[in-house]
């Protein structure tokens, strides 16, 4: 979704220069340790993304501070095939992705994008874009070697197809997380159909359809981090991790945890807890948008908790401002997304992308030009413009049939041979809190670690501590699940309570 100002300069500079370049920002980001890191200067000549070496650990640096690190294809162009010779060589042992100043990434400026594809001639300047940028969200997802992504600071759109797949995600009290796509009439991509309907309950559905932002520890608690590391201890962090002379997987996983925050006993780092949780997961666990948005309304005028009502009308509020096409296409992709791999989901958006480059809906070029170009407040003049003008079998004809490779309309995602396959891939939740489905799983006995099928709250915890080794978070998201999702069977014979998991 971003900008293509074609500009590559950056590969035919002197190794001496470059590596001067590199420490000085690398000086700069090991200085930086205010709570919102001060962008930096840069001069005009300075390249969109710098590369580092420390031992075995090999960093690309995304570096447009003053656009928030916002994706363009000069970046892609120079980032994919770095990445892809750390993955092919037996040097680099772990690769760490890292943003400058006060973003990991932003997105990437639209503008461009829509302005290429509202021209026949260069339209597939715009198709090509999202091609690029989707095969390397692929390649970072199935790089085979670990990857350490860095997320201190906003992190959306694009930022989040660069790492939230890695199998460390470090988000900070910096982070900003969000999919806002449905803002500028357009849908959640950079394989958003597959990470957002894999975190619990309905949590990713709503953030794909409202664009909400999720900040600091929320962005781990909800799954779409594997960590929080206090932004102040991320330089130390990176040293430790290039002096580790066997980087494996649990190698750094321990060595992160030696650095994260234990929450505050009265910090509070996610509202999507209790009542106003389960009335969340309840609205947004429907398949169309017109029973979602039936759910909030019921919700704001009869539920029992006045917080819960006051969110279920602002989140219906923040609903009619989003394109009603945006929101049927967000939903139905999530869904589908929730059955395919990775490349699957990812190739099901490049088709989406395609029928909004085409102009199949007027929302895209709509959108951006009232939100990040004229900057209104009023809500942009969708086409259609309210839900029930929005047919669903004409949503799913235009953007879900109508372009694809096998129609020879859409260019196929065709990942480098080297990488595993699909159904492969490392599982992104190794490292991360638990699941809601695996706490389930431990409490009904059928997980395959389970020893029998009952099981009290101290052993539920004694268990999964054990298994993410003493893990920080794991004690308070098993509470907050717990809280919400069981209830307690006395035992006839003794003073046990024994769980159970509502039905």
């Amino acid at each position: 979704m971003y900008a293509r100002n074609f500009l590559l300069r950056t590969m035919t500079r002197p190794s001496a220069t470059a590596a001067q370049r590199t420490a000085s920002i690398s000086r700069h980001l090991m200085s930086t340790s205010s709570s919102v890191p001060k962008p930096r200067v840069e001069p005009p000549d300075e390249a969109p993304v710098l590369f580092e070496s420390n031992g075995s650990v090999r960093t690309y640096i995304l570096n447009r501070p003053k656009k928030l690190n916002a994706l363009n294809e000069p970046m892609l162009n120079i980032l994919r095939p770095q990445v892809e010779e750390w993955c092919q060589g037996s040097l680099a042992k772990v690769i760490v992705g890292r943003g400058v100043g006060r973003a990991f990434c932003a997105g990437g400026d639209v503008e461009t994008v829509v302005r290429y594809a509202s021209d026949a001639e260069t339209r597939p300047k715009a198709i090509d874009f999202f091609h690029r940028e989707f095969e390397m969200d692929y390649i970072l997802a199935a790089v085979p070697k670990p990857y350490v992504a860095v997320m201190d600071g906003i992190t959306m759109g694009g930022g989040v197809g660069l790492s939230v797949n890695a199998q460390f995600r470090i988000a900070t009290e910096n982070t900003v997380f969000a999919m806002p796509e449905t803002k500028i009439g357009y849908c959640p991509d950079v394989g958003a159909s597959y990470f957002l309907s894999r975190v619990d309950g309905e949590i990713g559905t709503y953030l794909a359809l409202t664009g909400d932002t999720i900040s600091g520890r929320a962005v781990f608690e909800h799954g779409f981090a594997t960590h929080y590391v206090p932004s102040r201890r991320i330089p130390a962090l990176l040293e430790r991790l290039a002096a580790l002379e066997e980087p494996t997987y649990r190698a750094i996983n321990d060595l992160i945890e030696q650095e994260v925050a234990e929450r505050e006993p009265d910090e509070v780092s996610t509202s999507f807890v209790g009542a106003k949780r389960a009335a969340l997961d309840s609205a947004f666990r429907h398949d169309t948008v017109e029973d979602v948005i039936a759910e909030l309304t019921q919700i704001s005028n009869g539920h029992s908790d006045e917080s819960v009502r006051q969110w279920a009308a602002q989140t219906l509020d923040t609903l009619e401002l989003r394109s009603p096409t945006s929101l049927k296409v967000a939903l139905t992709a999530v869904r589908r997304g929730k059955q395919m791999t990775l490349l699957e989901a990812l190739q099901m958006e490049m088709n989406i992308a395609t029928a909004f480059c085409n102009g199949d809906s007027p929302d895209f070029k709509t959108g951006v030009t009232a939100v990040l170009i004229e900057k209104i407040k009023e809500r942009p003049q969708w086409s259609p413009a309210h839900i029930h003008e929005v047919q669903d079998s004409e949503i799913l004809e235009t953007f879900f049939k109508k372009y694809s490779p096998e129609n020879g309309n859409v260019p196929s995602l065709a990942p480098p041979s080297y990488l595993p396959k699909p159904a492969d891939l490392a599982d992104p939740m190794q490292f991360a809190l638990p699941t809601e489905a695996e706490i389930r799983s431990m409490v009904d006995g059928s997980h395959r670690n389970s020893g029998a099928t009952t099981i009290t709250l101290d052993e539920l915890l004694g268990m999964f501590t054990r298994m993410r080794g003493g893990k920080a978070g794991v004690r308070e998201k098993i509470l907050e699940v717990v809280d919400r999702k069981c209830v307690f069977e006395q035992d006839k014979h003794t003073d046990k309570k024994w769980l159970q998991w509502k039905h």
